[in-house]
């Protein structure tokens, strides 16, 4: 999967003198990896350092990630102390509110619930599993999710994180054999043509670092025929 962002076309959601939010489209990397794919952090900063003529280095703190093939916000701090900042808040769990909406084959038996695995992972393999109970190395994850929406031959899930795991809602859908679209790393009938996957970072509220204001970001959906099928973005 090839990188598509550049600096000409960031889609840029929110912007001030400390952070920036952007949202990411598929394929992009959120830092570099082994694949030597200029990562989405180089393209912010070029873009910075073009739009305010900066003539040295531009700082840039990567708050959070999320897996290349999804899209949907992630949050960058333009200075050390809102990354400082930003860092303390993203590790309490409770200040920070994160919403995901994902397409899945299947639908899980109930419209509404709370889904509690205990996740492993495989670094080699870049792979979590999903266990029914604590094992050994396992760490606690926890989702709310809501059907939003039926389609022809996918269901809309709304996902409210508890737990910040590793691939964890590709895991723990696929646990309840409810495969997001496009993800054949979790079981999905087929890839999708661009190698997407269908889960998309929606929403984000949290409390600002500097200005201590609540902030709401929502992402727009993908233009890709699938997402704007949905009735609920009418």
């Amino acid at each position: 999967m090839k990188v598509i962002s550049n600096e000409k076309n960031l889609d840029v959601l929110y912007e001030d003198n400390h952070l920036i939010i952007i949202n990411k489209r598929a394929g992009d990397i959120v830092q570099g990896d082994k694949t030597g794919d200029t990562p989405l952090s180089e393209i912010v900063k070029s873009y910075l350092k073009e739009k305010y003529h900066k003539p040295g280095e531009v700082f840039l703190g990567v708050v959070h990630r999320l897996d290349r093939p999804t899209t949907g916000i992630v949050v960058f701090a333009k200075t050390s102390k809102a990354l400082s900042r930003l860092n303390t808040l993203f590790a309490n769990k409770t200040a920070v509110e994160k919403t995901y909406w994902t397409m899945t084959d299947n639908c899980p038996t109930e419209s509404e619930g709370t889904l509690v695995h205990w996740l492993t992972r495989n670094s080699e393999k870049n792979k979590s599993t999903a266990h029914s109970k604590e094992v050994k190395d396992s760490k606690k994850s926890i989702l709310h999710y809501k059907v939003l929406e039926k389609l022809t031959n996918y269901y809309l899930l709304e996902i409210q994180l508890i737990t910040g795991r590793h691939h964890q809602i590709r895991t723990q859908l696929a646990a309840v054999d409810c495969f997001i679209k496009g993800d054949l790393k979790y079981g999905a009938r087929r890839s999708n043509a661009d190698g997407s996957i269908h889960l998309h970072a929606r929403k984000l509220s949290f409390i600002h670092p500097v200005k201590k204001e609540k902030i709401e970001i929502i992402a727009p959906l993908p233009d890709e025929p699938l997402w704007q099928k949905l009735t609920v973005i009418r």
